[in-house]
């Protein structure tokens, strides 16, 4: 049979690039370089036809899935019939796109829209970028257990394989959003890691002490970030977008914009707090109050963590039990709770979204659960006096 050109094959490695005329006009023949059917190579069979004075080629389909030269003749001559008479051609289906074409919507949209866009990126190009010569109807739910299994080899956390599974989710959710897919989820039937990180350990009044302390020998503008997270809640990417306009001296106020559950919150100033916030109280209202190199903080300063492990956690290797900025915040809520403030107003302060994140805090308040035990006690008893009833011993 005489070779009719040349052709890219349809998927990586699928074909062989080259055509085999048939019998049949029009019909041409390819075997695959991966598939075999019944003990040889898989033929995929193609159709060519003119219209418009311009050539065109179709795939017909393969062996193994029931086409024949003579099937494929057949279909050429449709297609010829309908030309002749003036009919319009069945529309090629749009191809799928490839995950690398979502990746760059998707972080063009994120960048507009996320802040935290740069740890998507991040993530993206760190441990799904595997998938980025597959178009997405190509990807399956075996594909992404076997990724998380070889994430979890590599070292990553639960919490860190989980963001990487929530992310190619959220990317496949907008290409079905944009239309631009609309097949199910393969993450649909993923169970995503259980995350075993609650952090349990905070600082002590003399820990906290402590650290302060060292932080004010070495680091002026650290030891003041780390002072408003431990005297007010605050989260790091709080305290990083504060702006000078957002300080109320007069009033000892901190307004608190674009937190992460959305909705803006004040803080109350400590007089250790106003104290030091005073020093940045000449900015420009437009001025961020912590920077380096003149732009805004992105990331924790790096002394934080080695000042960090060389006092708490050295030896440590529990990630409940170390020592973290984010342990700042969580010493704060759990200071309120110890000193029996009730938990809507440590959820009110720390701007939970949910009351579900504020009750780990529960176990903390002291004896609150004995004491309302004792009290219903007590009110049963002297309305079992009040009917003359009498009182056991």
């Amino acid at each position: 049979m005489k070779v009719e050109g040349i052709m890219k094959s349809d998927t990586k490695k699928e074909v062989k690039h080259y055509r085999k005329r048939t019998k049949y006009q029009g019909v041409y023949e390819r075997e695959s370089d991966v598939k075999i059917f019944k003990g040889h190579p898989d033929l995929c069979f193609d159709i060519a036809y003119r219209t418009n004075g311009r050539l065109i080629w179709e795939k017909a389909g393969w062996l193994s899935e029931g086409y024949s030269a003579k099937l494929a003749s057949d279909i050429r001559a449709g297609r010829i019939q309908n030309i002749r008479h003036g009919q319009e051609l069945p529309r090629q289906k749009n191809k799928v796109p490839y995950f690398k074409d979502l990746a760059i919507k998707f972080l063009e949209w994120a960048k507009q829209n996320k802040r935290s866009w740069e740890t998507d990126n991040f993530r993206y190009k760190k441990h799904l970028s595997c998938f980025d010569e597959k178009r997405l109807n190509e990807i399956s739910s075996f594909d992404l257990e076997r990724l998380k299994i070889e994430l979890t080899k590599k070292g990553l956390s639960p919490a860190s394989v989980k963001h990487v599974l929530i992310l190619f989710r959220h990317m496949w959710n907008k290409a079905v959003t944009w239309k631009t897919h609309s097949g199910e989820n393969p993450i649909k039937n993923i169970k995503l890691p259980t995350l075993q990180n609650q952090r349990e350990r905070f600082l002590s009044y003399q820990e906290a002490d402590e650290l302060l302390n060292v932080l004010s020998k070495k680091d002026k503008q650290l030891h003041d970030i780390v002072l408003l997270s431990l005297h007010t809640g605050m989260r790091f990417g709080e305290i990083a977008n504060l702006k000078r306009q957002n300080l109320d001296f007069e009033n000892g106020l901190i307004t608190i914009m674009d937190p992460k559950n959305n909705e803006t919150r004040k803080s109350f100033m400590t007089n250790a707090v106003r104290q030091a916030l005073s020093g940045y109280s000449n900015l420009s209202p437009w001025d961020y109050v912590f920077k380096k190199d003149g732009k805004k903080l992105e990331v924790v300063p790096y002394p934080y963590r080695t000042i960090a492990n060389k006092l708490f956690n050295e030896g440590i290797e529990d990630p409940r039990q170390k020592i973290t900025f984010h342990t700042l915040r969580h010493s704060f809520a759990s200071w309120l709770a110890l000193q029996n403030e009730s938990l809507l107003t440590i959820g009110e302060l720390l701007g939970h979204k949910t009351f579900q994140v504020t009750k780990r805090y529960a176990h903390l308040i002291p004896d609150h659960k004995k004491e309302a035990t004792l009290n219903l006690e007590k009110v049963f008893n002297t309305k079992k006096q009040n009917n003359g009833m009498k009182v056991s011993a």
